[in-house]
């Protein structure tokens, strides 16, 4: 995938730090757009949100994080080259590409992208994320990463992300 960067244009008006009651309890809100470059790419995005993080002010909470696709997922594991090549692996042995899906049949599906494995393997490693805010980064272990999932690429994806707490 391409660079992390956050969002331009239109909705970074809406992206905004939102105080939620006088306690000095935060609600934070940014949009994130990634253009992946492969069919299957995983991307390590701790960096970023850590970024996104430290930017909303938030010391203490919670940091949710939202892919707004079904073919992409988000998930924490270890970022080390052959680890993710065995990542990789397993989504090809857990979920065949070539298989028959109902989904890529034209006689019961209009979908033209014949994607239905990306669905799939975004359906068992899921779209959203909840993670501890402490002293103003993600509570995360030594060998833990945050890691975007692309199944469908090359694409251009969205990520939502609220950090929220005092």
């Amino acid at each position: 995938m391409s660079p992390v960067k956050a969002s331009t244009g239109t909705s970074e008006a809406s992206d905004v730090s939102t105080p939620a009651s006088h306690l000095g309890y935060k609600v934070y809100n940014r949009i994130i757009d990634w253009i992946s470059n492969d069919r299957t790419q995983l991307a390590n995005i701790t960096e970023r949100i850590n970024e996104v993080v430290r930017k909303s002010g938030v010391r203490d909470g919670i940091v949710h994080l939202q892919t707004l696709h079904t073919t992409t997922a988000i998930f924490i594991n270890e970022w080390q080259d052959a680890l993710l090549h065995d990542v990789k692996e397993f989504f090809e042995k857990v979920v065949d590409r070539n298989g028959y899906y109902r989904h890529n049949d034209p006689v019961y599906s209009d979908c033209e992208r014949r994607n239905a494995d990306a669905h799939m393997r975004g359906m068992l490693m899921g779209q959203t994320l909840c993670l501890q805010v402490r002293n103003a980064s993600v509570l995360l272990g030594t060998w833990q990463s945050i890691i975007l999932a692309e199944f469908d690429g090359p694409r251009s994806r969205t990520l939502a992300i609220q950090v929220s707490g005092v």
